[in-house]
């Protein structure tokens, strides 16, 4: 029987351990690329950049992210099949609003005689985060962990596992990958891969959360 997306976000968890020999699949790993890249953002900024480790020096690179305080990461990230570290752009610029209103333009969603009028009405949008709430970090990095929970349900429908990991030295992975010159910084990694059944036991437990009455309201 096929599964349901709320099957899956029933079904999924956080991964405590992984199996180290099972890799993920090139093609599987095509439709992890198209996750990250399809994911909503408010006035679709897309204020992201992403870091896909799948190899064994590539992840090693991550790790250097995973000491001192946080060394009781590195084994899943050694030992999951990739990781992706996830940065947000550090200043909203307006270039940045053109570029994305010129692939808008070429994916044909309007004319080009639509980019000026659409560059104002959203600038609007990025100003009100510059200038009048002075959010304008807070607001990209929201976007990013908007990108991140369509990701989890996401690699969890295409049957892989993965633990989202704010423990992590952003500075020594902005270091690593130079981020902060091509202007972002890194917010929090997520490991892929498949749980190991006998190590991992976050997946024996059962999944716990709060009754809808004290979460939802009705009208």
């Amino acid at each position: 029987m096929k599964l349901s997306i709320v099957d899956h976000a029933k079904s999924r968890h956080t991964v405590k351990a992984y199996a180290p020999a099972m890799s993920i699949p090139d093609e599987t790993i095509a439709q992890v690329k198209d996750l990250l890249r399809f994911s909503a953002s408010s006035i679709n900024y897309q204020p992201w950049h992403f870091v896909l480790a799948g190899t064994e020096e590539g992840k090693a690179r991550v790790a250097e992210g995973a000491s001192g305080m946080f060394a009781y990461n590195k084994a899943s990230i050694m030992n999951a099949s990739h990781v992706v570290v996830f940065a947000s752009k550090l200043v909203a610029d307006d270039d940045h609003l053109r570029k994305v209103l010129h692939q808008e333009a070429a994916d044909n969603r309007f004319g080009l005689e639509s980019i000026a009028p659409q560059f104002e009405r959203r600038l609007g949008f990025v100003n009100l985060h510059r200038h009048d709430l002075k959010d304008a970090q807070h607001w990209m990095d929201k976007q990013v962990y908007l990108n991140l929970g369509a990701f989890l349900l996401g690699v969890a429908a295409l049957g892989i596992d993965a633990t989202p990991m704010e423990g992590i030295d952003t500075r020594a992975l902005d270091a690593e990958f130079d981020l902060r010159a091509q202007g972002y910084g890194s917010l929090f990694i997520v490991t892929l891969g498949y749980s190991d059944p006998e190590a991992d036991f976050n997946a024996k437990l059962p999944k716990s959360r709060l009754p809808l009455r004290d979460i939802l309201t009705e009208v």
